[in-house]
């Protein structure tokens, strides 16, 4: 039985319907939670209005709403089932923006309702771009020069305190919607109109621009009794500047040093920490490429897209475990279900390498811009596991169905481009910049000007 022998029934808001940034990506994580409640004899009630997805199987879920993940279906729904608990982190940004809008409506005090896992505060501290600067800077974990903005005016009045170009995150977002690169007041005034409105709370956070830095991200668990583990830690192949959705990503991470791995390690565990979560979370760092400076970008206090890639590539069963925590259960009292014999505390190694491509289709869009930034443009990914990177990167460009038989172009394909427009895309990244580098090496551009 679980911990918390008061639950009977458990409310599971899922990812909504299809559209770039929800749906599918997250459906692995609802799968998990569905079937961890389950087998502890938890009633479970599932709302998400997506069926092409495994969760919504009347097989999997107990009961099925297809109905909008939103405040107002979702209360509907908490009044005529009664549930004891409900779980926000396991349906993607969509699931936890509706579960903040429904503690500050009252609907859990009204119905009696326990939110599990990772308390409504800590998804505020985390979601919330001010709350997360001030809850880094009180920890004493370094973030950027930073200020959080709700207009425009605000946002230039920042921008020129900080210095160009910045870097404008939105609050309460998912595929880093509406955020964007500013090099001058123009550009910002344009971004920032924008970004406010995609805002569930019209802020945005102001931030120096850091771009040609490292991004690494870390996989963290945390129990109700402060034990805390990483599970795995992956490396951006694209610098910060580009959404981790749009970057190839490996794991574990190739090319920090022992010392540098640990030091992130040891940030991630005190982040989880200072902000209690319970259950799962993502950190995303900025590590500078030529020295052991870093700083924290964001924290996902809930299933994300890393976190699939994460679990997949580790074999720990992430949003499993996540949700056994979130019950009441403790890290050392769950058995790893891979090995059989050890508990969850222990963390995962890998004696091999895992490659993420994400998968783009621009063509579908009209008008939209090619090059890749802080907002995310793909529809997809493919994961390839080798035993060195060089295999799984060539194993990874033949997956994506491209026609490509790897890096290197195919016979009759290499012909001659302007070094300059080869220059351009490595400058402004596009889905085709991984093909320009081996072009670049080709034309024998140096490293420097790469």
């Amino acid at each position: 039985m679980p911990r918390f022998e008061w639950l009977r029934k458990v409310l599971v808001l899922g990812s909504g319907p299809i559209k770039i940034g929800e749906a599918a990506e997250f459906d692995y994580s609802g799968s998990q939670c569905l079937k961890a409640l389950r087998e502890e004899g938890i009633e479970t009630v599932l709302i998400n209005p997506n069926v092409a997805t495994i969760q919504t199987d009347p097989r999997l879920a107990g009961k099925v709403y297809l109905l909008p993940v939103t405040p107002k279906y979702v209360e509907r729904v908490i009044e005529r089932e009664r549930p004891d608990g409900i779980l926000l982190g396991f349906g993607g940004q969509t699931a936890l923006n509706c579960g903040v809008q429904l503690a500050k409506m009252g609907v859990y005090e009204k119905y009696d309702v326990k939110v599990l896992g990772t308390p409504i505060r800590a998804i505020e501290d985390t979601e919330d771009r001010e709350l997360f600067r001030r809850a880094m800077i009180k920890a004493g974990i370094p973030v950027p020069r930073s200020r959080s903005a709700t207009s425009a005016e605000e946002a230039v009045e920042i921008a020129e305190e900080i210095g160009y170009p910045v870097i404008l995150r939105v609050a309460y977002t998912l595929g880093g919607k509406g955020s964007g690169v500013a090099h001058n007041e123009s550009e910002l005034r344009e971004i920032v109109n924008r970004a406010l409105a995609q805002s569930m709370i019209t802020q945005v956070l102001v931030e120096e621009y850091i771009g040609h830095w490292k991004e690494v991200e870390y996989e963290v668990m945390r129990d109700y009794e402060n034990n805390c583990i990483t599970v795995c830690n992956m490396e951006n192949l694209d610098p910060m500047g580009v959404h981790t959705g749009d970057s190839i990503v490996i794991a574990p991470s190739q090319t920090l040093t022992n010392r540098e791995y640990h030091i992130l390690r040891s940030a991630s565990i005190k982040v989880i920490q200072s902000l209690g979560i319970v259950g799962e979370c993502n950190i995303q760092w900025a590590l500078h490429p030529r020295s052991e400076e870093h700083r924290a970008i964001e924290v996902n206090a809930r299933m994300s897209r890393s976190s699939a890639l994460a679990s997949k590539a580790t074999g720990y069963p992430l949003a499993y475990i996540a949700t056994k925590l979130a019950i009441g259960y403790l890290l050392p009292e769950l058995i790893n279900k891979v090995t059989g014999i050890t508990t969850a505390c222990f963390e995962p190694a890998l004696d091999y390498v895992v490659v993420k491509i994400p998968r783009w289709d621009l063509r579908k869009f009209r008008n939209v811009d090619p090059h890749l930034g802080p907002q995310m443009k793909s529809v997809g990914e493919v994961m390839a596991i080798g035993r060195n990177f060089e295999e799984a990167l060539q194993k990874a460009v033949r997956m994506l169905d491209i026609g490509k038989i790897g890096l290197v172009a195919n016979e009759g394909d290499d012909e001659p481009e302007p070094v300059e427009k080869v220059k351009d895309v490595l400058r402004r990244p596009t889905e085709e910049r991984r093909f320009k580098v081996v072009k670049a090496i080709k034309m024998g551009i140096s490293i420097k000007e790469r």
